[in-house]
Formats: structure tokens, C-alpha cells, sequence
């Protein structure tokens, strides 16, 4: 399973299709968040930074939106691929939280059926 849109934007930089794939790479393994019957798309921006000239001159932001919920993060940092790095594994830990989050809310559901059935005795 892939991501089916992955969108694009470059503000004072270079398009560079060796950062799209490893952009491609790193957010496809957020997939395991994603359900069978919904829909992922993800808008990527990369900007440089004109009034630095050295340290954290790189930016990323990515909003990934899966089922009609938002998740965003973006970074600064020396170069693109570790821009990227930090924002994968922030969006990684939004998306756990809500996965783990779901599932609970939906086994205390299971719970009160069960309860209000009179199984749980």
C-alpha cells in the first residue's frame, strides 16, 4: 500500500526527484495507521530559508490527511533529509496517539455492550 497523492511544493529551492522518493519511502510506513477502506493523500512543502546563510536553513512541512482528519508537522534543520526525519516520526507520534486512542474508545464501547447485556458475570 501506497500513499495515492503526494503533493509537491518547493519555495526557493531546487524540485530534486531523489528527495521526492525518500519523501515517498518515509511516508509510507506511516500506512500501518491507515485503515483498509480510507483514503491517504499527503502535501509536502520544502522551503530554503534566504535569510539564513548557514545553520537551520532547510524547512519541511507535511499535512497528511487520512479519513478526513488532519495530521501536520513541520521542522528546521541543516538539510532536507533531516527535516524530513524529524517530521516523519512527529507525525508518527500524532498517529499513534489517535490509532491507540480509537482503539481503546472502541473496546470501553465493547465493554458497555457487554456490561449492559449481562455477559460480563
Amino acid at each position: 500500500m501506497t500513499f495515492k497523492n503526494i503533493t509537491f511544493k518547493h519555495t526557493n529551492s531546487e524540485t530534486n526527484s531523489s528527495i521526492h522518493n525518500f519523501v515517498s519511502q518515509k511516508l509510507n510506513t506511516l500506512l500501518k495507521y491507515v485503515g483498509e477502506g480510507q483514503e491517504a493523500t499527503a502535501e509536502v512543502e520544502f522551503e530554503k530559508i534566504t535569510s539564513h546563510k548557514s545553520g537551520s536553513i532547510c524547512r519541511a512541512e507535511v499535512n497528511v490527511t487520512v479519513g478526513g482528519t488532519l495530521y501536520r508537522a513541520e521542522n528546521t534543520a541543516e538539510t532536507f533529509d533531516a527535516a524530513v526525519d524529524s517530521v516523519r516520526d512527529q507525525l508518527d507520534q500524532a498517529m499513534a496517539k489517535a490509532h491507540k486512542k480509537r482503539n481503546s474508545m472502541f473496546r470501553k464501547g465493547g465493554r458497555m455492550v457487554k456490561e449492559m447485556m449481562g455477559f460480563s458475570k
